[in-house]
């Protein structure tokens, strides 16, 4: 099987005419495994990690994001935003063309136009579509009170897309893959199988998938970017991804050299690549390098806040003062420097990330102080733990060590936890549909704001619908949350900011953990990764270096 798999790459890759260069001998491919399966390549579900890296790699929006976070022209060259800023007009290329598909006449790709980009955005924002991304769209007029749509072509290279309000971060938004274009034709032809045959205009294209076992692509030869040099992007010629769901197979297959990438620190092999100082294990330098920096990435427990028919005798986590309690009863540092070897710093301020504009530093957020704990149960009616019923906190397995050190020392407060393990969409599934009381959680940055990070707890956006999975709601929240859309003003917004964050803080309606770091291990022979604090894998500037 394996060699029938390899064969289909080699043919599919060493075919392409166009621009190349290079010895083309042997296909330069970049291997990478993932374990949690990828469910769909259709940029409308591009949810989660898994979905998001692969989806990059074959589609493009207006806008890209660079590794310092900065806004930057992709298919859109240019873009004029109004004084009142509530319409930005996008100046599109002429030289970006869909992937040779079956869907077009004669198999050939067609060029992109504005029209595309209006039925991108619209399907990503119509209900029937059910997108997960609809929220993007909510800045978004439907039609001005002249009848003009909210999003219009103007002529083939000219788009405009009108807001209801003024959102500065909006072209953030648009950098999410949710936003990406696709051809109407590819969606009339598969209907909703479109996320198994996916046409794009990325600096790859879909040639093999099957489920479990490879998925591969392969460059595409008349991708619009260009170098510094003027030559052609993509450098490989291809990206084969494996699904080896153990992470210690996987990591095994990386030392064998079947796989060329590892993203995160996992439990199975930290101690074997890391230090305890959280540096590569010298034993590796000659065959891998890591790449480490900080990651808009918060790791966090979440309480489900219920507002009527619950029992507190029975239910204590609906009282403040033990949330309160456990976010006192176990030392984050301590978390950090063992189980993930300095990989990651103790959130011991509010819930925004390290790295992200509007980070609330010097606020004080939750620490390791077991006198406060038994002083928050006592004041709950609870003393000493005495009468407080078993807590049961639902997690993965990637998080399993963490939770298991949380309960340990929570323990030792009097708050007894009970661990319940759940797979990974089982687990998903259950905190949307508000089934579990205390869950794990982690919320990566979908933009560069930190407004990303307290939409999770604006009311309006209660789960199933929004990601407000805690169901927290204040109304001075809200408030704040509201004035921070409208203001343009930094200094303004970041203030605004800090209250919401003292808000969660006071609140507790999560246990934030730590804010996390990109960490990542490749093979020496591999140049040009990229990485920036949004984690997101680019792989149209890497090059394979043969010896």
């Amino acid at each position: 099987m394996k060699g029938r798999i390899y064969l289909v790459l080699f043919s599919a890759i060493t075919a392409i005419a166009g621009c190349v260069s290079g010895d083309k001998d042997v296909p330069a491919v970049f291997r990478y495994n993932e374990s949690k399966g990828i469910p769909t390549l259709d940029p409308a579900f591009a949810k989660s990690q898994y979905t998001i890296w692969p989806v990059n790699q074959l589609f493009n929006g207006l806008v890209q994001m660079d590794n310092d976070l900065l806004i930057i022209p992709s298919i859109s060259h240019s873009w004029v935003i109004s004084d009142d800023g509530l319409a930005y007009t996008f100046h599109l290329r002429g030289d970006v063309y869909f992937h040779d598909s079956e869907v077009f006449p004669g198999g050939k790709g067609r060029k992109v136009k504005s029209s595309d980009f209006v039925y991108s955005l619209n399907r990503i924002r119509d209900q029937s579509t059910a997108s997960p991304g609809s929220w993007v769209m909510n800045w978004v007029i439907n039609e001005t009170s002249d009848g003009l749509p909210g999003i219009q072509g103007i002529n083939d290279s000219t788009l405009i897309i009108r807001l209801n309000k003024p959102f500065p971060a909006f072209p953030g938004l648009l950098s999410m893959q949710y936003c990406s274009v696709i051809p109407f034709e590819a969606v009339d032809k598969y209907g909703q199988d479109f996320g198994r045959h996916p046409v794009g205009t990325g600096p790859f294209m879909l040639k093999y998938w099957k489920n479990g076992e490879k998925l591969i692509l392969s460059r595409n030869p008349y991708y619009f970017e260009k170098d510094e040099d003027g030559a052609c992007l993509p450098y490989l010629d291809g990206v084969s991804i494996s699904f080896v769901v153990d992470k210690q197979s996987e990591f095994l297959e990386f030392l064998k050299g079947n796989i060329d990438f590892l993203s995160g620190v996992h439990p199975s092999y930290k101690d074997e690549l890391l230090t305890r100082s959280g540096q590569l294990n010298p034993f590796y330098n000659d065959r891998f390098e890591m790449y480490s920096q900080p990651y808009l990435n918060t790791e966090y427990l979440g309480f489900l806040i219920k507002h009527t028919g619950f029992d507190p005798l029975k239910e204590p986590l609906q009282k403040k003062e033990v949330r309160q309690a456990i976010n006192y009863g176990f030392d984050r540092n301590r978390m950090i420097k063992y189980l993930r070897n300095g990989m990651g710093t103790p959130a011991n301020m509010g819930f925004v990330p390290m790295g992200l504009p509007g980070f609330s530093e010097g606020l004080e957020g939750y620490y390791y102080d077991p006198d406060k704990t038994r002083e928050l149960l006592n004041k709950a009616g609870y003393p000493g733990g005495e009468g407080l019923p078993e807590i049961t906190l639902t997690t993965t397995s990637d998080y399993l060590d963490l939770c298991e050190f949380i309960q340990a020392q929570l323990a030792e407060s009097g708050i007894r936890i009970k661990l319940e393990m759940s797979t990974g969409a089982t687990f998903r599934s259950m905190v949307a549909d508000s089934k579990l009381d205390f869950f794990r959680g982690s919320w990566i940055a979908d933009y560069p704001d930190a407004e990303n990070y307290f939409a999770l707890f604006y009311s309006p956006n209660f789960s199933p619908k929004g990601p407000n999975y805690t169901h927290f709601k204040s109304d001075y929240f809200d408030e704040l949350y509201e004035r921070a859309l409208t203001t343009t003003d930094n200094k303004t917004r970041y203030e605004l900011y800090r209250l919401m964050d003292s808000v969660i803080i006071e609140e507790a309606p999560v246990v934030p953990l730590f804010y996390d770091r990109v960490v990542r291990f490749y093979s020496t022979d591999l140049d040009g990764m990229e990485g920036n604090a949004m984690n997101l894998l680019t792989l149209k500037r890497v090059r394979r270096v043969r010896d």
